[in-house]
């Protein structure tokens, strides 16, 4: 049996990730962690690190916040208990943080555990290859409770485009105060915040007479919750290092 521990697990994902990891049949959910001490109908919720029973601990999945990600971390490397991370919102500093903290633990990242949304990166990449004289923009939209924009997904799918570009692009947050013309070596990012929308990317290639638009909308959190799952399954056989979802794939 695998032994979860969920960070964050007062929140929205943590308790879908709990629904999914209980329909296991060689999962559990041994315990959560959270800023608020709660007891679930079959896990304990801790609040402080110290109380972790951290040799029964498999393996964390962690859909928090960037601060309580690495005030996690820190204790999985101290126990090396391998780490799902889905949370997003990181620095550039704080990613490469984890990248090195990889070489002592597994850890897994993604900025969404979505099979299709990891296509989509794919598939926008090979668009730019051929249309790396328009403009990209990406428009993405989610609840009004997410904290991080433009979303880590978005980030993500610009990653994609720019590692195939021949010249880099920069990334553009804020038209508002630049108050200039669109520069043609630009990504620009636009975030929608609402209600209860679960996610919706679309990344846009803007030519002089036509626009080419890819968009991916999720319409539940369980397909991420799931991912994480996934994520935690396929990490705890593997040795130290940092994986992703292009690892998960290429093993599935």
């Amino acid at each position: 049996m695998i032994h979860v521990l969920i960070n964050g697990c007062n929140g929205r994902m943590g308790q879908e990730v709990a629904k999914v990891v209980q329909n296991q049949e060689d999962m559990t959910v041994l315990a959560g962690f959270d800023r608020t001490e709660t007891d679930y109908m079959s896990y304990h919720v801790y609040t402080k690190l110290e109380d972790l029973p951290a040799s029964e601990i498999d393996v964390i999945i962690d859909f928090s916040v960037p601060e309580a990600t690495f005030h996690l971390l820190s204790y999985a490397k101290e126990h090396h208990i391998p780490m799902v991370i889905a949370t997003t919102g990181f620095t550039e500093e704080e990613r490469n943080t984890i990248h090195q903290m990889a070489k002592d633990l597994p850890i897994f990242q993604s900025a969404n555990m979505s099979f299709d949304i990891n296509l989509m990166g794919k598939i926008v990449a090979e668009l730019a290859k051929h249309l790396s004289d328009t403009d990209i923009e990406i428009i993405e939209s989610h609840h009004n409770q997410k904290i991080d924009a433009p979303s880590g997904t978005a980030i993500q799918l610009a990653d994609k485009i720019n590692d195939v570009l021949p010249e880099k692009c920069d990334y553009v947050f804020d038209r508002h105060s630049k108050r200039e013309k669109r520069g043609k070596r630009e990504i620009g990012f636009s975030s929608i915040r609402g209600g209860n929308i679960v996610g919706t990317h679309t990344v846009q290639f803007i030519g002089a007479n036509e626009t080419f638009e890819v968009t991916h909308t999720s319409y539940s959190r369980t397909v991420f919750a799931e991912g994480a799952v996934k994520a935690a399954r396929f990490l705890i056989n593997m040795p130290n290092g940092f994986y992703d979802m292009n690892d998960l794939i290429q093993k599935n």
